[in-house]
């Protein structure tokens, strides 16, 4: 695949923030040097910052998103720490994915940071997920770790049978290995979507906190 130049992805980056309805391309300035982009400007929601670091990442080519995206909270949504912590935890007790029993939630200067246990890597990620929408928050440290109770070889099993479940992939084709929580796919697919089906699939078992995709693909 050629390389594309740096003026090409700034080009695709500057179309993807006019396309992702959440963010004003006006609002993000974007620079390119050597496959990775830097995200400037200021808007007025964390939401925003957060949309705009997804819509370069999605831009093929994109090597790494350095976000220096500046949140500057309009008075109306100006929120104390105190409010912002009790809508916080207001709102992970309603998210049926989250055990909220098992974090707990610090706020300062609008900034909130989630710590605690979860047993998969999905109940991390929607903690963030649903903390960052809140108004009067200005950015999300996600502390919270991934714990798995299945021990390495436990894990490796649940995998290879999931992945032979999968429709869409041919199971004997890719090899599993599992270091600690960690994920290693080795082998060879067809297409790149079966690729990031076998990482999907991975990252479903419990208690994994990276999946390391070294799958090649062979038409």
């Amino acid at each position: 695949m050629a390389t594309r130049t740096d003026e090409q992805i700034q080009k695709d980056v500057l179309a993807e923030l006019k396309w992702d309805a959440r963010v004003r391309p006006n609002e993000v300035g974007v620079a390119v040097k050597d496959g990775v982009v830097t995200l400037t400007g200021w808007v007025d929601s964390y939401t925003k910052r957060w949309a705009a670091e997804e819509a370069a990442h999605r831009v093929r080519g994109v090597k790494a998103v350095a976000n220096d995206i500046e949140v500057r909270l309009p008075i109306s949504a100006e929120r104390t720490d105190a409010d912002i912590a009790a809508a916080a935890v207001r709102a992970l007790e309603w998210d049926a994915f989250v055990p909220v029993d098992k974090l707990d939630v610090t706020v300062s200067k609008g900034w909130v940071t989630l710590k605690g246990e979860v047993e998969w890597q999905y109940q991390r990620q929607d903690a963030e997920r649903v903390v960052r929408r809140l108004s009067g928050v200005k950015g999300v440290s996600n502390l919270i770790t991934v714990r798995p109770r299945l021990t390495p070889s436990e894990l490796k099993g649940k995998i290879e049978k999931a992945l032979v479940r999968s429709a869409e992939l041919d199971a004997e084709r890719i090899t599993v290995e599992v270091q600690g929580s960690k994920v290693i796919l080795k082998g060879t697919v067809r297409a790149w979507a079966e690729k990031e089906e076998a990482e999907r699939v991975a990252w479903s078992a419990p208690g994994i906190t990276s999946v390391e995709n070294r799958i090649t693909i062979m038409p």
